[in-house]
């Protein structure tokens, strides 16, 4: 059987060596790039990566550079490392569509709890229905659209996310805590401003539809339609 590919991108050889050999430990096949460029090009050669180990800071090309072209074409699942903790930069990475952000130092443990973690729920999802139509939204996750009363909407890839574990909870109080642990798939223990900003986005995006996304004042919110 292969081996899953996880791809390292830091500019930094002895953090690459670091994730790379606990990779290999768990069994995984790591590829290298010290750059942007380099990732990209890896990248684009490769059609087996099934994740990305991605550093912010780097010559050429930064993490959120190659993270907003890769999300042009692919859904992999991206871990970005940063050396940074700021909020400003944890929303715009998960705005991007990054499933993960640890922050330097890190232990590699987590780390690789935090990968086996992504790639159990991505083999879990490929049991869950690929389309779902609530109330005029009508979700294909497969070519990853959505329409609003068959008009077309454009939704970041995280706005996507958020929809879809609404639709998928009809009816049900979500809390904060519940939706960025699903959505954002860690445990979140910072601002919750980061999901009230993606909601009020997505609130807007689906019109007069948004008022299905009520809010649970003190806890969260519920996807009900009326009627």
């Amino acid at each position: 059987m292969d081996k899953v590919k996880i791809l390292v991108v830091d500019d930094e050889s002895r953090m690459r060596k670091l994730v790379r050999d606990f990779l290999i430990r768990s069994n995984y096949e790591a590829l290298e790039a010290k750059d942007g460029e380099e990732a990209l090009n890896i990248f684009y050669h490769d059609k087996d990566i099934a994740m990305i180990i991605l550093d912010v800071m780097m010559p050429k090309m930064n993490g959120w550079e190659v993270c907003r072209e890769i999300r042009e074409i692919s859904k992999v699942p991206i871990i970005m490392l940063t050396a940074k903790g700021e909020e400003s930069d944890e929303l715009l990475g998960f705005d991007l569509g990054v499933d993960e952000y640890i922050s330097k130092p890190f232990s590699p443990k987590i780390l690789m709890a935090r990968i086996e973690a992504i790639l159990r729920r991505l083999k879990n999802q490929t049991a869950d229905e690929e389309s779902v139509e609530i109330g005029g939204i009508k979700m294909d996750k497969t070519a990853h659209l959505v329409t609003v009363d068959d008009e077309r909407v454009e939704l970041s890839y995280k706005e996507f996310e958020l929809l879809a574990y609404f639709m998928e909870n009809q009816g049900i109080a979500l809390s904060r805590e519940k939706i960025l642990n699903h959505v954002w798939n860690f445990d979140y223990f910072g601002d919750a401003r980061t999901i009230d900003t993606h909601v009020k986005k997505l609130r807007s995006k689906l019109g007069k539809r948004g008022e299905y996304i009520k809010t649970i004042w003190g806890m969260g919110y519920k996807f009900e339609v009326s009627g």
